[in-house]
């Protein structure tokens, strides 16, 4: 009698069963299914051959890449002169903000209530100026009012004269203040002076009128006698020279010569005397004190004149800056609203953005001035122009480039174009302006953000035959050869002629047999190996 088989046991002993079928499944198929791995493994090794590329038509251009900050062109420090600032030199308004845009005959900034004007030239401020002056920055300074359309007298003349006064108080009424007033020590000697003409006038009015009374003319008595003096003169003369020779009686009974020449000499006195009379009596001392008194009047004109070129309008050199070229853009502010001056006030820069890169000196000799370039400005491409390549050490070449520098070519050239590795004899600074673009792409470039400037320094300019720098063989004389593949898999060799090499391809500016974009060039030999393939490299 068999024992029936409790439901628990039965289910495990299914189990086991079905397992034990898997296993053997398995095994089966795993003799039957190959992996890729060990099919390529167990595959016969590939046959030898070339491995070959076309011929292409293609541009082939060298460049250079650099690297470059955006910064605002021609940047420098502002400093007022503040000597001659009465009290402390106080910033007390017209503070401008970090961005803002100064221009001619505007306000920089007020100190001590007075305004600091803006205008353009190249010659820093280094003196007050004012009547009587002159020199270069006079010149400058008729120059910038000129242009303001403001008159300062004669373009061509390096004086301050009235004219230039006026034209500086027209300058005062334009940015919106008074024009400096004279000190009070200036205003008295005016004054002095002008007490002293009004003194000197009279006093030469007075000797005017005296010389006047005194030549009114003499009495008809003193006319009389003068002339009765005159007559005695000439009798007495007369009678000597009648008896000329002959001896005188004196009292005392001695004879003695005539003295006629004597009695001439009498006669000319009594006629100088007559004409004194019928002239008007003491006219000469009079005529003197008339003479004293114009020459005092002249010199007390004289001082007025002074007195008054000295109250003309001065512009002092703490209410002036000059700035080589306007307008400027703000970058930044060492002064602020209550604060004491004492050393630059701000940094202002050019309106101009520009790129500032750097780069060796065998670099930059591949670069000229009017060389286009390109940098990528949120995902689009912006031309740029090189404006100027400065030297290590030139006055404009600053340390505002340190630390940009090349990063060579993308690819080694035939001429060594884009070579960073060498001609480390200080780097030079290369400027580049930046051509139109959009108001999102100016912000992203005002950001600061370091630019990759791509620069091409040399290009065939358009299509040519071109084939991969692999191609090139070295023949038994130096020339350069391609190995060029036939229809039927057979090979020649071809000696090219080669021109510009860049980003892995040459130029094939000519050869023995003629070669056509698409023709199969050797670039390398497969070998017959199961395990690498190995490319012969061709000599370039």
């Amino acid at each position: 009698m068999r024992r029936a088989i409790p439901q628990g046991n039965r289910t495990i002993l299914v189990m086991a069963g079905v397992a034990v079928a898997s296993l053997v499944a398995g095994l089966g198929l795993s003799q039957l299914i190959t992996s890729p791995a060990k099919a390529e493994a167990d595959a016969a090794p590939p046959v030898a051959g070339a491995v070959t590329v076309p011929v292409e038509s293609r541009v082939i251009s060298n460049e250079l890449t650099l690297r470059g900050d955006p910064r605002y062109d021609d940047p420098a420090q502002i400093r007022i002169e503040t000597g001659e600032v009465k009290g402390q030199p106080v910033v007390t308004g017209q503070v401008p903000e970090v961005g803002s845009t100064i221009d001619a005959a505007t306000v920089a900034l007020e100190i001590a209530g007075r305004p600091v004007i803006v205008l353009p030239g190249a010659l820093p401020t280094y003196r007050s100026l004012q009547a009587g002056v002159s020199g270069p920055d006079v010149l400058q300074l008729k120059a910038a009012l000129g242009a303001l359309g403001i008159n300062a007298g004669k373009p061509d003349s390096d004086v301050y004269d009235a004219a230039t006064a006026a034209g500086v108080v027209e300058l005062y009424r334009k940015v919106g203040y008074q024009p400096p007033a004279p000190s009070k020590e200036l205003k008295e000697t005016l004054k002095l002076a002008q007490d002293t003409v009004r003194s000197a006038e009279s006093e030469l009015t007075a000797a005017q009128l005296a010389l006047t009374k005194a030549s009114a003319g003499a009495t008809e008595v003193e006319r009389l006698q003068a002339d009765n003096e005159v007559r005695a003169a000439q009798r007495a003369l007369a009678a000597a020279e009648a008896g000329a020779g002959a001896p005188s009686a004196e009292p005392g009974g001695e004879n003695l010569p005539v003295d006629v020449d004597g009695l001439r000499e009498a006669l000319a006195v009594a006629e100088a005397r007559r004409a004194a009379v019928l002239a008007g009596t003491g006219s000469s001392a009079e005529s003197a004190q008339v003479a004293s008194a114009q020459r005092a009047l002249t010199d007390a004109r004289a001082q007025l004149a002074e007195a008054k070129d000295a109250t003309l309008t001065a512009l002092p050199a703490s209410e002036v800056v000059f700035l080589s070229s306007l307008p400027r853009r703000v970058d930044n502010l060492d002064a602020k609203l209550g604060s004491i001056v004492s050393g630059p006030v701000m940094t202002v820069s050019g309106a101009t953005l520009e790129i500032i890169a750097s780069a060796t000196a065998d670099d930059a000799a591949l670069l000229a001035v009017g060389g286009a370039g390109i940098i990528t400005v949120l995902g689009q491409d912006v031309q740029v122009t090189i404006t100027a390549i400065e030297a290590p050490g030139s006055k404009s070449s600053t340390a505002e480039a340190e630390g940009e520098g090349a990063e060579g070519s993308e690819a080694p050239a035939a001429d060594g174009a884009g070579s960073s590795s060498g001609g480390q004899q200080g780097r030079h600074t290369i400027r580049f302006q930046i051509g139109e673009v959009s108001n999102e792409q100016l912000s992203t470039l005002q950001g600061g953000q370091n630019l990759r400037v791509k620069v091409p320094v040399s290009s065939t300019g358009g299509e040519v035959l071109a084939v991969p720098l692999a191609a090139l063989t070295a023949g038994p004389g130096g020339e350069s050869r391609v190995e060029r593949q036939g229809a039927a898999g057979a090979t020649e060799l071809v000696t090219v002629e080669t021109g510009l090499a860049a980003s892995g391809y040459v130029q094939i500016v000519s050869s023995q047999e003629p070669l056509e974009a698409g023709d199969l060039v050797v670039v390398g030999k497969r070998a017959a190996d199961s395990e690498s393939d190995e490319e012969t490299e061709g000599a370039g």
